[in-house]
């Protein structure tokens, strides 16, 4: 017989914890064990219930779903999915959640009805059902290493350092970008599967803890070394060589590839094309295989992958692909990577 997946609801409105609850207890695998109206009640009951997943809004009075996760993941550590709306507050918190081990996050849409809520009744579930299976050990809150590579880096021709990730993203980012020398001397362009506003929360949120420079993609950009590119939600990262031989960013909203996008094969790709052996491509964290084939291109073109390893991994899928592929140079714990990435950067 299939285990129940527990779960507990934290939600400050009445009206949207009914509305959850009657999606959650539809479902054949799963029973909604506790329901919460803030922070504190939240933390009592993740306490008492031992739920396999919590529900946790993020905007809440008394303590907010940020506060709440982080004294949930000392005293109980959960599998945390953040309910979010997206308005700049709410997607800054939801970044930090992320960071500070909740899973992954939900997205209310505008005007959060019972009917609204249930357009994304079949992503709650599914974030379930995913939430669930992770090994909560690669969600407790590991020591953040603060050291940096200060040395600037001393290249042979023109190089491009690439980096994908989807679920757990954020937090193997926080231990690979901000750990970069300011003067690392290559663009970076970075593809993390998420919906528009979320991405430029996340950019900022590195741009303040990092010596580069990293800002939301935007259509049109020159690529620039020291910079970090992140792409837009919604939209595909391309790259172009214009007339003076600079290469600028495109922006492209064509079909998903691997049902996300923005896709990282199609950055990997087009960044293949034109910066052929002088591509380092890093896997991160993530379900499904995007990555897979943007790295057999890479390799194609005589340039380095290093994905990220089981142990740090939420989610040991996107790196396991270009593992199993037999695509990846260095496997590596997220912590590890910068170290690395330097090394292979200064190569001939």
């Amino acid at each position: 017989m299939e285990k129940m997946i527990k779960v507990l609801i934290v939600d400050d409105s009445a009206f949207m914890r009914m509305v959850l609850k009657d999606i959650i207890d539809k479902q054949p695998n799963m029973k909604v064990i506790g329901l919460a109206r803030d922070g504190l009640e939240a933390i009592e009951k993740a306490t008492n219930l031992k739920p396999d997943v919590i529900t946790l809004d993020v905007e809440m009075p008394k303590l907010n779903g940020l506060e709440a996760l982080k004294i949930i993941m000392k005293k109980s550590p959960t599998k945390v999915l953040m309910v979010s709306s997206l308005t700049s507050e709410g997607a800054s918190i939801t970044i930090e959640s992320l960071e500070n081990g909740a899973v992954d996050f939900i997205q209310k849409p505008a005007g959060s009805t019972s009917w609204t809520f249930r357009q994304v009744q079949d992503e709650l579930i599914k974030k379930i059902n995913e939430s669930s299976d992770i090994n909560i050990d690669t969600l407790k809150l590991m020591k953040s290493d603060k050291t940096k590579v200060r040395k600037p880096v001393k290249l042979l021709g023109d190089k491009i350092l690439l980096v994908a990730s989807s679920t757990g993203g954020p937090r193997s980012l926080d231990k690979v970008i901000p750990k970069l020398p300011g003067e690392i001397n290559v663009p970076i362009l970075v593809v993390q599967h998420m919906p528009a506003g979320f991405t430029k929360s996340l950019a900022d949120r590195m741009n303040r803890i990092s010596d580069l420079t990293v800002k939301e993609a935007e259509d049109g950009d020159v690529l620039q070394k020291n910079y970090v590119y992140v792409a837009p939600g919604n939209y595909h990262m391309g790259l172009k060589k214009i007339n003076s031989g600079k290469i600028q960013i495109f922006l492209d909203s064509s079909e998903k590839i691997n049902n996300v996008r923005p896709a990282a094969d199609f950055t990997f790709d087009q960044a293949a094309e034109i910066f052929n052996s002088g591509c380092v491509g890093v896997i991160l964290t993530g379900m499904g295989r995007d990555g897979a084939k943007g790295a057999f291109k890479i390799k194609h073109y005589g340039g380095k992958i290093i994905a990220e390893s089981k142990e740090t991994c939420v989610v040991y899928g996107m790196p396991k692909a270009v593992v199993e592929d037999g695509y990846a140079d260095y496997i590596l714990p997220n912590h590890k990577i910068a170290e690395k990435l330097i090394e292979v950067l200064e190569e001939k």
